[in-house]
Order: C-alpha cells, then sequence, then structure tokens
C-alpha cells in the first residue's frame, strides 16, 4: 500500500513540477544585471570577455522576454528596469506607456518617481539622496539605482555607485570565471581517471588500498522499500507537512513582520519534521539486531576527515563537468522545464541574514546527511547485495533523482547520484558522499548569494 501511495504522489509530484515557475529565467536576468553592472569598470577585452558586447541591450531583451512570457503579474521592480533601459535605447514612447501602465499597480508613495521619469526634462540632474529617496520601497538594485540618476539628466560618472561596481566585478568573476576553472580541473581528472581506469591501474574516484568492503545494513529489500516509500514519501514528504504546517504558522505568526525570517524557520522545522519519520523507522529496523559492526551498520567512517574530504572534493569535480553538460543538452533539446527547487528562489530574494543561515543549514548539513543516510547508506547497499554495485548505483541514483520531484531537474540530479553512489561504493565511506552532497549544495548556494548580491 505504501508502494502505491508513494509512486502516485511521486508520479503527481513530477507532473506539477512542469508547472511550477522555473527559477532558471530569474537566475539568467540576475546574471545579465550583474554584467550590465560590473562591465563600465572592465578592461573593454575582458569587459567584452565576462560581460558580452552589449550587457544593457542584453537585459533589456532578456526583461522583455520575460515579461511577455509570464502568465502571472510582472513585478514592479522588473517593469520599472525595462522602462529605464527603454528611454536609454531610444524607445520613450514605450518607456513612457510602460510607466503609465506601472503608475497603476504600485502604491501612492511610489508614484512620484514614474511622473519624474515621465517628464524628466523638467527635472535638473539628481543628487545621490534623492534617488535614494526616490527609490524607497523598491528593490534595492545599485543598476536601477545607476539607470534612475542618468535617466533624471544626472552625469554618467556621477551616477556610478564606484564601490557596488567594485563589488559586481568581484561577484561576475565568482560567477563566470570560477564554474570555468572549476570544469577545467574537474575534466581534467575525469580524463585522468578514465585512462587510470581503461588501463586497469585505478579502481575510480576515491579508491584506495584499504578501503573497507561495502556494510550492508540487516534490512531486506522489502524493510528498505518500507523506508523509502513508507517513512520518506508517505510520512514525510504527506502526513508530516499536512501536521505541522498549521503549528507551525502560529507559533511563527509573531513573526509576521519578518516574513523572510518567517520563512526560513519553517523551511528548516519542516525539513526536520520530515527527517524525523524515516529516521525514526530506520531506527526500528535496525535496534532488533543488536550491537552494530565496529564502523556502525551504515559505514560513517567520518575519521581521518582530510581524507574523507578529498575524496569528496575530486568525486564532485569530476561530476561538474557531466552535470554541467546533461543540464546543456536538456536545455537543447526540450527547453527550459521549469519545475525549479521552491528553496532557490527562496534564497536568490532573501536578504534576511538569519532566514539565509536557516536556508543553508538545510540545504548544506541536514539535506546531506538526510538523504545521504537513506539513499547511500541504505538503499544503495541494500541492492548491491541483491542485484550487484553497479545496478545498485544506478537504481539509488534513479530514485534519488525522482525524491527531488521535478522532472526539469531529474536528468542533472540522477547524474549527481550516480557520482554520489560511486564514491559510497568505491570509498566504503558514507562521510564521503555526505560531504560531496554538501558541497555541491555549498557550491550552488554560493553562486546564489553572489547572483542576489
Amino acid at each position: 500500500m505504501s508502494l502505491v501511495l508513494s509512486g502516485l504522489l511521486w508520479l503527481s509530484g513530477l507532473v506539477d513540477s512542469l508547472q511550477r515557475p522555473s527559477v532558471g529565467n530569474d537566475l539568467e536576468l540576475r546574471q545579465q544585471e550583474l554584467a550590465a553592472l560590473a562591465a563600465p569598470g572592465l578592461p573593454p577585452s575582458l569587459g567584452r570577455a565576462l560581460a558580452g558586447e552589449h550587457p544593457l541591450e542584453d537585459l533589456r531583451l532578456g526583461l522583455e522576454k520575460q515579461l511577455a512570457d509570464r502568465s502571472l503579474p510582472p513585478a514592479p521592480a522588473q517593469q520599472l528596469q525595462l522602462a529605464l533601459l527603454q528611454l536609454q535605447a531610444g524607445e520613450p514612447g514605450q518607456a513612457s506607456e510602460r510607466l503609465q501602465n506601472l503608475d497603476q499597480q504600485v502604491p501612492p508613495e511610489q508614484r512620484r518617481l514614474l511622473q519624474l521619469l515621465r517628464a524628466p526634462a523638467a527635472q535638473g540632474a539628481p543628487g545621490a539622496g534623492q534617488v535614494d529617496q526616490l527609490l524607497e520601497g523598491w528593490r534595492d538594485s545599485p543598476l536601477t539605482r545607476q539607470l534612475v540618476c542618468q535617466a533624471l539628466g544626472g552625469a554618467g560618472s556621477s551616477c556610478v555607485d564606484v564601490p557596488a561596481q567594485q563589488a559586481a566585478i568581484w561577484r561576475l568573476l565568482g560567477t563566470t570565471l570560477a564554474p570555468v576553472l572549476l570544469m577545467l580541473v574537474g575534466t581534467a581528472l575525469l580524463l585522468r581517471e578514465l585512462a587510470r581506469l581503461w588501463l586497469g591501474k585505478g579502481k575510480g574516484a576515491g579508491s584506495g588500498v584499504g578501503s573497507p568492503p561495502l556494510q550492508v545494513p540487516p534490512l531486506s529489500l522489502a524493510q528498505a522499500t518500507l523506508l523509502i516509500a513508507g517513512g520518506f514519501v508517505v510520512l514525510g514528504e504527506l502526513v508530516v507537512p499536512l501536521l505541522l504546517v498549521p503549528l507551525l504558522q502560529g507559533l511563527l505568526s509573531p513573526l509576521a513582520a519578518e516574513p523572510a525570517l518567517q520563512q526560513g524557520l519553517l523551511v528548516i522545522a519542516l525539513y526536520l519534521g520530515l527527517m524525523a519519520a524515516p529516521l525514526l523507522l530506520l531506527w526500528s529496523q535496525l535496534r532488533p539486531h543488536g550491537q552494530p559492526p565496529a564502523g556502525g551498520w551504515l559505514q560513517w567512517h567520518w575519521r581521518p576527515l582530510g581524507s574523507a574530504l578529498r575524496r569528496a572534493l575530486v568525486q564532485l569535480l569530476m561530476v561538474l563537468p557531466l552535470v554541467a553538460l546533461v543540464s546543456w543538452l536538456l536545455e537543447r533539446l526540450v527547453g527550459d522545464p521549469g519545475g525549479s527547487n521552491p528553496l532557490l528562489e527562496l534564497v536568490l530574494n532573501s536578504a534576511n541574514p538569519l532566514a539565509l543561515l536557516c536556508f543553508a543549514l538545510t540545504a548544506m548539513v541536514l539535506a546531506p546527511l538526510f538523504e545521504e543516510t537513506l539513499f547511500r547508506g541504505v538503499l544503495l547497499p541494500v541492492l548491491a547485495e541483491r542485484w550487484g554495485g553497479f545496478a545498485a548505483v544506478l537504481i539509488s541514483a534513479l530514485v534519488f533523482g525522482i525524491a527531488h520531484l521535478s522532472l526539469g531537474e531529474l536528468p542533472p540530479l540522477f547524474v549527481l547520484g550516480l557520482g554520489l553512489g560511486w564514491l559510497r561504493l568505491q570509498s566504503g565511506r558514507l562521510a564521503a558522499s555526505v560531504l560531496m552532497h554538501g558541497l555541491w549544495n555549498g557550491l550552488t548556494f554560493a553562486n546564489l548569494l553572489l547572483l542576489a548580491g
């Protein structure tokens, strides 16, 4: 019964993911905005390489495409930025029409800016304090501030926020050059590992002399299936949210004035609740078997931590180009199917440090510990005992990808799961897989923070 119900829930979640908005477009727009802000401060050759030939034009076209494609009302901040870019591109008619429409959507205190932008010639060059005052209530964006200053008659150099521009340059380097360098290192490591395997000199990433054999928890395949289907899906993803969400919303209602922090605490509390049911079920399944072996049923093997971290880092670098390749092929073949993890957008749009800390703990600590316990600590060894290591890595990676309930992210998550499973199989250490998973989520989190500014 649990297996049928979990299958229906996962199928429904995968289909519904096609209707969820994708964070991909927002990430692209943030990257374009970052490039437009940083480009004037870069040497021409480097600016063209990192930001493109016409970053402001690229951002304008990106905003026009996003606002045209959206079924939901577009964000006022994006409409304002597009109107400013249209003014700068010599399209005052389109900009004026957009500003007039926007005037009906924003509170009265934000309309003064729109009125001034529709008649900029009547105003003198604004000071920095005046621009900040006019932008109260709008999303804090250095580029928007600069464009407003220029649209109201300010000189180009006087409108540039130099510290913000310098910070944007470093952020642009972090979101463009750093991934390229990591991909190059990862490709070199992957080619080296493939050569070693071809020549019969290696056993795969993370292999080494003295690696312990795979320890299989004393669970049958039926018990492992019950753990995933009943504990993780039915109890964790269905029952726990139904019970916890109303309770947590009541407890967190005093934080209504801080919605970002409220959301952060809700996310971490819900994830702890999701973890509790399957972990308690796993404990009850293992308890009758008495004292675990020396390395533990799950083979954590945290010590020596340095070697586990090294294995995790090497495997992450080798998986990175493969995941990037699959993502690129998916985008070329089917476009962006949507269904991104909602946590990505929460991180991208949050400016509350405590909320970001909650999101970071969930993504970089709780999720790796919990997911690796289930998929690489229990499911993979049980499958390996029955069908061999290769099949175990494949099946556990597929279940891992499906469990994230995003059809668009399933192929890259499957490839990531293959890397995590291969590391677990070859190292005999669950700790290495947990660390690799945490590092992967940490890279994603850091990229979001750089784009969000």
